[in-house]
Parts: structure tokens; sequence; C-alpha cells
């Protein structure tokens, strides 16, 4: 059996902050002497999550994602809705794929009762799917934390921010622009992809009604193409299975999501287009050819991401409940 390696990316992130435009700052180790046991606690709840579904760590990767692209990197993903105000996770792109909140709520439910309004919902986020990229992936960073927790939750604001499955490269290049992130870091965050499953409405126009010339997308290699369509019946949407994203290692965050890429094997038109567009194509090879070398780029990506308009110091709050403002 093949021994993983572990990759650190820690040393880089002990010395340094991360600055957002207020005039706080995220420190690794925020926590040393308010609650010393949070990342623990938080770990812990993940890996046993993990270890009985794997799908639970993609879904936290994920959650924090989208929590970030919206608002900034402020929990506000994990709100439930109030009458008259539906919040993020009604939005069809959380509803009802997101997965993952009960372990945040068992997370938060310990940390209250060991060190009463200290850790935010935005900061376990930011744990957890680091713990699962550790879990699924052996990928380990330290995260600077010191977010706190934001008020406001809106349906309809994922549509102005988050990229959806049918965006090109130079689309998907702008969307992250758009939130600091650069071209490389745009396509080493994606192999996220690695992991998780795509319900088959999300690409079924690739097997069923590609284009006027085209019934089956040409760019998909056609044993996949065969393989999806055993899965994903075309009966106009009576059912809407899922499929793992990356079919050799679905339950492995690896570079092979890259492989699959080059072969013509990804699911979404999203993220095939990195590997056929010329903008991407060498970023794809070079994450495909060198699964350390993107691990490490993947951690530093992760941190940068978390970071995205944050909430620091009075700012925001401090949830008692993660589902609720106080």
């Amino acid at each position: 059996m093949r021994t993983m390696r572990t990759y650190f990316f820690c040393a880089m992130f002990s010395f340094i902050t991360f600055l957002n435009s207020g005039s706080a700052t995220l420190q690794v180790g925020f926590y040393r002497s308010t609650c010393p046991s949070a990342e623990s606690v938080i770990r812990k709840a993940v890996n046993k999550a993990v270890a009985k579904n794997p799908g639970i760590g993609a879904g936290l990767i994920r959650m924090h994602f989208h929590d970030c692209f919206v608002r900034g990197c402020d929990a506000s993903i994990l709100l439930d809705s109030t009458p008259g105000n539906p919040s993020e996770k009604e939005h069809p792109a959380n509803n009802p794929s997101l997965r993952g909140f009960e372990v945040i709520d068992e997370a938060k439910a310990e940390l209250e009762s060991l060190c009463p309004q200290k850790v935010s919902c935005a900061d376990i986020l930011a744990f957890a799917a680091r713990d699962s990229a550790y879990k699924l992936g052996s990928i380990n960073y330290a995260v600077p934390a010191g977010r706190r927790d934001g008020l406001v939750s809106l349906k309809d604001e994922p549509s102005q921010d988050l990229p959806p499955f049918f965006f090109n490269a130079q689309q998907l290049e702008a969307n992250f622009a758009r939130k600091g992130l650069s071209l490389d870091e745009m396509v080493t965050l994606s192999g996220a992809h690695s992991i998780g499953v795509s319900h088959c409405s999300s690409f079924s126009n690739r097997l069923y009604s590609f284009n006027a010339t085209h019934t089956q997308d040409p760019s998909m290699d056609t044993k996949l193409a065969t393989q999806l369509k055993s899965k994903c019946p075309n009966n106009g949407g009576t059912s809407d299975p899922t499929v793992p994203l990356d079919l050799v290692t679905p339950n492995r965050l690896d570079n092979k999501y890259y492989t699959n890429l080059k072969n013509h094997r990804g699911l979404l038109t999203s993220d095939q287009t990195l590997s056929n567009s010329p903008s991407t194509a060498n970023i794809v090879r070079s994450n495909a050819n060198n699964g350390g070398a993107w691990a490490n780029k993947f951690a530093a990506a992760m941190v940068k991401m978390g970071s995205i308009d944050v909430l620091t110091g009075n700012e925001g709050e401090i949830r008692r409940k993660c589902r609720v403002v106080n």
C-alpha cells in the first residue's frame, strides 16, 4: 500500500498574519489563551463524522468556499432562514447539496460549554475545512483565526458570487479575481473536486443535449460518457442521482482530479474547461504531474481564501449558536 506523505504548509504561516480592511488581523494560534482546546475539539468532531461518511469532509470544504465567496468568511452560510428572510442556505447552489452543518453544530456546542462565546462559527468552519483536507488528503496547514460572525444572510446573494457549473475558464478566472485570487489559485482550489459528488443534472447536457451539432459533448471521454449514462438516465428530470466527481479516488483529496481532466474525464463543464483552455492547461498539467507541489499550493490557497473580507475586532459578533444571530 502506498504511503501517503503529509504535506505541511505551517512554517510560513507561523509568523505572519493576514490583514483585513480593518485594523485587526487574523493570527495563527488566536485561541491559545482564550480557548486552548478549540482546534482539537473541532478536529475530533470532523474526524468522527468523516470516518463515518467521507462525503461530509467534501461538504465542509465546499461549505467554507461558499461561505467565503458570499459576504466573506463570516459564517453567513450557517444561518437559518427567518420569517420573511430566506437565507443563503435556501439558494439552489446550497440546497439541498451542502452537507456538514451538524458537524459545525456539534463542535460549537462543545466549545460553548468549554469557552462560552470565545470561538466564532466562522473560525470553526475554517478549521473544519482544514481538518477535512487533512483527513481525506493528508494536507495540513496552520489556520490564522480571529474571524467574527456576520449578522446577515440573504438567499439571492450566492447568485452574484458563486461560479455556476457551466462557467468557462475565462469566466472562472474573472470570478475568482474579484475575490483577490489568482488564475493559478483558481485552478488549484478547483482540485477540491477530487472529492464529493455531483447531481446528474449538473452535467447531463454533456451526455444528451450538448449543442445543435453534437448530442454528446465530444470533449468527454466516450467510455466515461457511457458509464455516466448508465447512472444518469435521460428521464426528463424525474430523478437526479449523484455521481462522484472523481471516479478514480472518490474519497481521496489528491491530484487525480487533474489527471482526469487531462484524460477528458471531468464531469462538469467548469472542470473540463480548465484542461481545454490555453490559459489554464499548463497549470492542470503541472498539478497532474506533481501531487506534492499541488498539495502545498492548495494549502496556501485555502489560507488565502479564508481571509476574504473577514470581520475582526469589534465587527460582527461571536454567535452562541451558529444557526442564529444572538
